[in-house]
């Protein structure tokens, strides 16, 4: 960004900027503690989760302030969007430790005009960040009104207006919202107002398979961190396909590490980890509530137990993915696929629950039995699989970008795998014709299925498959293998959703997300190697 000072080289200019300030909470206490421990865990916290994820977000770091830093975007929703991801990932990092150890930002963002040094900024713009920052809560981000209205309508998150606020040294005063990642989160919110300082304070939660989270209070629930980089990631679905590769061999889930082999945060003695879970603690968190695995042969395909999702067989071949009609589709290319089986359709609310009763997922989804389970992080969606493939000892997993477009094609070219142009009862989108509920998405299955005999392949919930998110195929494998990198931030989402237009629930159509952030448009659909 040098470009910026060109035309002024010898003295500042003046720009309209989102500002993102931080600072963690309680550094003082801990540097009293232990000094040198701090001062390490928060280094490593700048380069390996700030840093990178300012980069993600096109932001810039002005400074570092401390054990703070100040930051600056040109878009509103990338300032705000990198704040959930800094909160998350930082929740994460903590999870595992006393609560001592924890550390946790608060942060405020702002947009406003500012001026601009080559090394600094200042102004009223940055004040009000500043002071933002220090009205939030533990874990939380508060924004102003002028970022509310650049991204209340572009990112779908929960707002809770606090009110105006007379800021120190600030002439007017402020309209402050509070950033709620989960729009359901707005009522909660509001009706307990009178927990004041606890708002977002985390506890930790053991989650299943060893890949703990951190649950929040009612102003940030729920909520699965996003983690630093993949070899964070909880252990990929077991037994993989001869079309998907790089997963485990061993069906059977990876034993716990031992006490030696914990990772612990430099600078965390031991001693701050809590006990680990004695064999009763270990049997309440994965007791299952599916019944024996048997399995059963139904009309379209198979279930491994009576209430297991129902699968349907896709037979292997090779296919054309891609299309003209976006740069992110392309180059179209020749891509075959070994047989593998896929979910009938998205996974309802009570497929999702039976998990969620077993403490295997993290959160309780509400809604009719039918409906198609939604507000859903790819993580999430990653402990869905990875409890149903340990209850049946089946080698579910999450199906691959290529493999879900297989799928979803059943052997046609067409830009719809039914033709060229839209038809009523086919998909469930706002502009697909017929039957649909705008604030719902419809119960699974309610449209017509595919040659292949699947069913909610276009509309509905938008589903996440395997794949990190990268802009094109270029360089993808021809062997419908999933594409993971390293330090993966966003996943793949295909098929649209109910709110997409019908160019979004074509077989092609592509988008992304973060990885560890909650929308409610986004569901899953299982697949299982055989």
């Amino acid at each position: 960004m040098s470009e910026e000072f060109s035309s002024h080289p010898h003295g500042p200019q003046r720009r309209l900027a989102a500002i993102l300030a931080a600072d963690i909470v309680g550094y003082s206490q801990m540097m009293g503690r232990d000094e040198e421990g701090t001062v390490l865990r928060l280094k490593q916290i700048r380069r390996e989760l700030v840093d990178p994820t300012l980069t993600e977000h096109s932001g810039r770091l002005i400074k570092n302030t401390g054990d703070g830093f100040l930051a600056m975007f040109d878009s509103p929703l990338e300032a705000v969007r990198c704040a959930i991801v800094i909160q998350q990932s930082l929740a994460a990092k903590n999870t595992g430790l006393l609560r001592d150890y924890w550390m946790q930002y608060r942060i405020g963002v702002n947009l406003g005009d500012v001026i601009v040094e080559p090394d600094d900024i200042f102004g009223d713009g940055v004040n009000i960040a500043a002071r933002l920052e220090a009205l939030a809560t533990p874990g939380g981000v508060y924004i102003s009104g002028g970022v509310y209205e650049q991204i209340k309508n572009k990112l779908v998150c929960g707002y809770q207006s606090l009110g105006d606020e007379k800021l120190k040294n600030i002439t007017d005063p402020v309209r402050v919202y509070r950033v709620l990642p989960d729009p359901a989160a707005v009522t909660s919110a509001t009706t307990r107002r009178r927990w004041g300082s606890l708002a977002w304070s985390a506890i930790p939660a053991a989650l299943a398979l060893g890949a703990a989270g951190i649950y929040a209070t009612a102003y940030w629930p729920a909520e699965r961190p996003i983690l630093a980089s993949t070899d964070r990631l909880p252990p990929a679905a077991p037994a993989p396909s001869a079309a998907v590769v790089g997963e485990p061999q061993n069906p059977s889930p990876p034993p716990p590490p031992s006490d030696s082999a914990a990772a612990t945060p430099p600078g965390v003695p031991a001693s701050a980890r809590p006990e680990t879970p004695g064999p009763a603690d270990k049997v309440a968190l994965v007791s299952p509530s599916l019944p024996a695995v048997r399995m059963i042969e139904t009309p379209s395909g198979f279930r491994d137990c009576e209430t297991c999702p129902e699968m349907i067989r896709i037979p292997g071949g090779s296919f054309r993915m891609g299309s003209d009609e976006d740069p992110s589709e392309q180059p179209i290319r020749t891509v075959t696929i070994a047989p593998f089986a896929i979910g009938l359709a998205p996974i309802s609310v009570g497929e999702w629950n039976r998990c969620a009763a077993a403490g295997a997922c993290s959160v309780r989804l509400d809604g009719a039995d039918s409906a198609p389970a939604r507000n859903l992080s790819w993580l999430d969606a990653r402990e869905y699989v990875d409890w149903l493939a340990k209850t049946t000892g089946q080698p579910y997993r999450l199906p691959s970008e290529a493999e879900w477009e297989y799928a979803a094609r059943a052997g046609t070219s067409t830009r719809f795998w039914w033709g060229q142009a839209v038809e009523p009862g086919k998909a469930n989108c706002k502009d697909c014709g017929g039957a649909q509920d705008p604030k719902t998405p419809m119960p699974v299955a309610s449209f017509a299925r595919n040659p292949f005999g699947g069913a909610d392949f276009g509309g509905g919930v938008a589903q996440w498959v395997a794949d990190c998110w990268l802009p094109n195929y270029r360089d993808a494998p021809s062997d419908g293998s999933p594409r993971v990198i390293e330090n993966c931030r966003e996943n793949v989402l295909r098929g649209g959703s109910w709110r997409s237009n019908a160019a979004a629930v074509r077989p092609a159509s592509r988008t992304r997300y973060d990885t560890g952030v909650r929308y409610p448009a986004h569901g899953v659909r299982v697949a299982r190697s055989l």
